[in-house]
């Protein structure tokens, strides 16, 4: 490793040490040259396929290159980490190969199916302590036994070996093609994937433009790069779950300022979209954090036009109960599902009059919420609409007020929806 300044950069020789030392545990995942993309954007779209990695992500590589370094007593005392998701993954993998004991705790409201796989990877060497509502109760709980036990903390991105198991990323992809890399977009969470991938790239490839691509509710690496420090951001939405921190490392922080060429970030509708359309189009998983990089894609749509583009697809772990919730965010991001606060007249039929005279020919409704009341002329109904096209919308509120129908618009009052969404 390289120190300059104070800061921590990773040299190249330990970064192919790591590579050395995960070989037989990390998959080198395929470079695969997507052909819809690549006709949709008129130029070379590739993915590196970090979602078919034996846990799913490629948090594997780092866990692993963490893990096998530490000492003889270090191992012998044990491990612990906190995660809800792919780096609790690959901390269970690593225990169990390596046969050192794992604590890994996770929030209450964790998912069975993410229990379930942490438990697979790692069988009789980890042990699950589920604490709090969320993963920041989880890392409070995990720190407090690491000080209590002597144990060593993994940590998913602020650590220097963990950082060079993910840079191992870079050097795969570079060694998998002839071709000039023009970008590289990368998906950031913590950090620790764009900082080890970037640093490889700025030393072998300094011509290729390292774009990193955050969540629009979670853009805390953006913001940090904005205020030339690393930067808390008090709330954040939580749907693209492999990415949302509110703090990234203060070691990648240092290095993606460095190195990244530019942040984007995208919104959750428009990432739900591509997870949608790479399950329907290219028979491809995806979870929301594993879409990123595709999803960034058209807001540099002039600039890649004719050039080689990686695009790395960072995980599959995507919960199949989620798949209602995706739909619905798609839907509402392309402007094509609303809901009203609907008057009906207390009276037979007006339903009906709702449905033939008001709805369009292709409008659905998908939500009905109501209770008949007496001694009113009018009952509220909560109605969700699907729209099969967006200019749909205003011709539709305006037979809705024609006809005495309209109540309120509910998509933009925010309590209201979240209560709905």
């Amino acid at each position: 490793m390289k120190e300059g300044k104070g800061i921590y950069f990773p040299k190249i020789e330990t970064i192919k040490e790591a590579a050395e030392t995960i070989k037989n545990v990390s998959a080198v995942t395929p470079l695969l040259t997507s052909v819809r993309y690549s006709k949709l954007y008129d130029a070379t779209i590739l993915f590196k396929r970090e979602d078919l990695q034996d846990v799913r992500s490629y948090k594997i590589r780092g866990a692993y290159n963490k893990i096998s370094s530490l000492s003889k007593e270090e191992s012998d005392k044990g491990v612990v980490c906190a995660s809800a998701g792919n780096h609790a993954q690959g901390v269970a993998l690593s225990c169990k190969l390596l046969k050192i004991h794992g604590t890994i705790y996770m929030p209450t409201p964790t998912p069975n199916q993410k229990i379930e796989q942490v438990n697979m990877f790692g069988e009789d060497f980890i042990e699950i302590k589920l604490v709090g509502d969320t993963f920041d109760d989880a890392y409070e709980a995990s720190m407090k036994a690491c000080e209590r036990l002597g144990k060593k903390f993994i940590h998913p991105f602020n650590d220097k070996k963990v950082i060079e198991g993910q840079a191992t990323v870079g050097l795969e992809i570079l060694e998998q093609t002839n071709q000039p890399i023009d970008y590289v977009f990368v998906p950031v969470g913590g950090g620790g994937l764009s900082a080890g991938l970037s640093t490889v790239f700025k030393a072998l490839s300094p011509h290729t433009k390292i774009i990193g691509v955050e969540p629009e509710g979670a853009p805390s690496m953006s913001v940090s790069i904005k205020n030339n420090r690393n930067t808390t951001i008090g709330h954040i939405e939580k749907f693209v779950d492999g990415a949302a921190v509110k703090r990234v490392g203060d070691l990648t922080f240092s290095i993606c300022k460095q190195n990244l060429h530019e942040m984007v970030t995208v919104p959750e509708g428009k990432v739900c979209q591509t997870i949608l359309d790479v399950y329907n189009k290219d028979a491809i998983v995806v979870e929301p954090a594993g879409a990123l990089s595709i999803t960034a894609l058209d807001s540099h749509a002039n600039n890649i036009k004719g050039k080689t583009v990686v695009c790395v697809i960072s995980g599959s772990n995507n919960d199949i109960t989620r798949t209602a919730e995706i739909k619905e965010r798609a839907l509402l991001y392309n402007n094509l599902k609303h809901y009203f606060i609907v008057k009906f007249p207390q009276r037979a039929g007006a339903l009906k009059e709702f449905v033939v005279d008001i709805l369009g020919p292709n409008d659905d409704i998908t939500h009905f919420e109501y209770t008949k009341k007496t001694n009113r002329e009018n009952g509220s109904a909560v109605v969700g609409i699907e729209l099969k096209f967006s200019k749909d919308l205003e011709p539709l509120i305006s037979r809705m007020k024609q006809q005495n129908f309209y109540g309120d618009y509910l998509n933009d009052k925010s309590d209201l929806f979240d209560f709905l969404v």
